[in-house]
């Protein structure tokens, strides 16, 4: 018994010997270190503030800047996260230090999601990157490709609206709708050949299973991961993420390789008659050729791409409709005052065009203010400084995280008049000039600097388009004696945590106008 007694002191005080050096080492670093660190929670040795982490990072990291202010520090495992949530800080690492926080930090799912990094998110800044940008913004978001994709959108918006239109009087899943509406135009402009989803239950159970498999895909991305926090553990893959990303990427894949391997059947054919390319026929004759003379271009980089692009556009902009649909179904003189523009700049005996969007300046209001107080991705994509920078008086070091908190910028009543109030009114007037272009760092829902989203102007098209024609073409009402329910879902993207559930109503002069 002694002797056991004596190894548990031994034991005991070996435990007291490292927890007092862990803090003296890391203190005199600290002093070392000029500027210092940033403030911020003490944790505890090895785990740091990991046991405490909420599901909801974003309320959480929230509420750490009340206690320590707008920018402080929080030790995740081995990982050193920085978290930003004011505009001013905002403003310098997004612009004042932009080219040093031009790298997104990659998770270890990450390098599957992007084929081994080669994909628009997680490639550092350098050739590869501006190759693949140039690709997406001359090929699918310049203007002309945008018009040029118009006849795509109308049909796949028409097609949605003869389903609700079906549906009319009975609940409908609004999210899966929007979901599978948007992953049609996607597909679409893409490869010419929308997604056969059908009509009825069999367009909405395509619709689920395409959702569930790119909700699955961030919220792997987004998900805390031992193999991230503790690096030497990782090839271990302890908690098993990356095999089942693995598992979802392999579904992806799937898909891309029948689609590629249609589309290569067809180039011939399709060469001979001079028929009209595609994002896919650019992407593969790329491929071919082995890249643009200065920078190589794979398969890798195909798929990639068109993970990005899938991934990006179908989550986000179905989303950021749902939120705004649950705003207006919530605030119904919102929704009155919507369908009155529209009702004034198209009309109940016409249908929603392209050409009518720059008119609806209520409802581009609405879009707004959705992603103001529901930011679809709330945390934006962490950076990654390739180089220690001085960020509000205090030192960032390389290859910490850094995240910016939008939800909590946008929520801001210093920045904000009744931040919590939902308010389109506050984007309208001459005076206001607040737009998607990350120039207002009080507004970010897309980030700002040179990683800024490449998607804005097709996301909100499409979104302000789809929007506008369900207004136009249904009234929308929750089911009796259902309760609203706005909670948040916190993943890479910002997910009502229950999906959200409506009655579209038939509402114009003609209801077969869209057909």
């Amino acid at each position: 018994m002694d002797c056991a007694a004596a190894l548990c002191a031994a034991a005991a005080a070996a435990v007291v010997w490292y927890v007092v050096l862990f803090f003296r080492l890391r203190r005199r670093r600290r002093r070392r270190m000029s500027p210092p660190l940033p403030p911020g929670p003490t944790g505890l040795p090895v785990v740091g503030s990991l046991l405490s982490l909420p599901p909801e990072l974003h309320l959480h990291f929230t509420e750490l800047a009340r206690t320590y202010g707008p920018i402080y520090r929080i030790r995740l495992g081995r990982k050193l996260a920085v978290v930003v949530s004011s505009p001013a800080l905002a403003r310098e690492v997004l612009r004042d230090n932009d080219l040093a926080m031009s790298a997104h930090d990659m998770p270890a799912v990450g390098r599957l999601y992007s084929y081994g990094g080669s994909d628009m998110l997680y490639s550092p800044v350098g050739p590869t990157w501006r190759m693949l940008r140039r690709i997406c913004v001359r090929e699918v978001l310049s203007p002309s490709s945008l018009d040029a994709a118009y006849g795509m959108w109308r049909r796949e918006v028409r097609a949605a609206v003869r389903h609700l239109g079906a549906s009319a009087g009975r609940e409908v899943e609004v999210g899966t709708q929007m979901f599978v509406t948007v992953l049609n135009v996607i597909t679409s402009m893409l490869w010419k050949d929308a997604l056969e989803a059908g009509d009825g239950e069999d367009r909405g159970r395509v619709g689920r299973e395409f959702r569930e498999l790119m909700g699955e895909i961030t919220e792997l991305i987004g998900q805390p991961n031992v193999s991230d926090l503790f690096p030497a553990l990782a090839r271990f893959d302890l908690q098993g993420k990356e095999r089942k990303m693995a598992r979802v990427m392999e579904r992806l894949d799937g898909v891309f390789n029948s689609v590629i391997e249609r589309k290569r059947r067809k180039n011939k054919e399709a060469a001979e008659k001079g028929g009209e390319k595609d994002l896919l026929d650019h992407m593969l004759r790329l491929e071919e050729e082995g890249g643009d003379g200065k920078t190589p271009f794979t398969m890798a980089h195909v798929k990639a791409l068109l993970t990005d692009i899938f991934v990006a556009g179908t989550e986000t902009t179905s989303d950021t409709m749902e939120w705004a649909m649950a705003e207006m179904l919530l605030n119904p003189e919102i929704m009155r005052l919507a369908q009155l523009e529209l009702d004034q700049v198209v009309g109940r005996d016409d249908v929603v065009e392209d050409s009518h969007l720059p008119k609806l300046r209520y409802l581009g209001a609405v879009i707004k203010e959705t992603l103001r107080l529901h930011p679809i991705v709330p945390l934006l994509i962490p950076h990654r400084p390739t180089e220690t920078c001085t960020i509000g008086g205090y030192t960032v070091p390389k290859g910490s995280s850094v995240f910016l908190n939008a939800w909590a910028i946008h929520r801001d009543p210093s920045v904000w008049k009744d931040p919590l109030v939902f308010d389109p009114e506050r984007f309208l007037g001459a005076d206001v000039g607040l737009d998607f272009n990350g120039s207002n760092f009080g507004y970010i829902p897309f980030g700002s600097g040179r990683r800024i989203c490449a998607g804005i102007p097709v996301a909100e098209r499409m979104a302000t388009y789809i929007l506008a024609t369900l207004l136009h073409s249904f009234d929308w009402t929750v089911p009796e004696g259902t309760l609203l329910d706005l909670t948040e879902r916190f993943a890479v993207t910002m997910k009502m945590a229950k999906p959200l559930v409506a009655i579209p109503t038939p509402r114009l002069h003609n209801p077969e106008q869209y057909l």
